[in-house]
């Protein structure tokens, strides 16, 4: 945190990091345990291999509705952002 920030902000600022912390338990229960890509099924002991995707890249754009999550596996949440890594790459040569 910035040491210029005021007392406010920095408290403003944690509760909006807390709220952000549980989107993942939240898009458990909206969304299943079940991968969005390869589609997966995962039970509570697995369950720890499913992760939040943000549709549009913002981690911090948790909408309550889970409109802007997706569930994937580690396995294809790595793939979804390593396309954009070898996109950039390709682009770039």
């Amino acid at each position: 945190m910035d040491s210029t920030k005021s007392a406010e902000d920095i408290v403003r600022e944690l509760k909006r990091i807390s709220a952000v912390s549980n989107f993942r338990e939240q898009s458990l229960k909206i969304h299943g345990l079940i991968c969005a890509k390869c589609a997966r099924e995962f039970d509570y002991k697995s369950r720890q291999l499913l992760t939040v995707h943000h549709k549009d890249g913002n981690p911090l754009n948790n909408q309550p509705d889970g409109s802007n999550w997706e569930k994937l596996c580690v396995y294809c949440h790595e793939d979804e952002h390593s396309r954009g890594l070898l996109g950039d790459f390709l682009r770039n040569r």
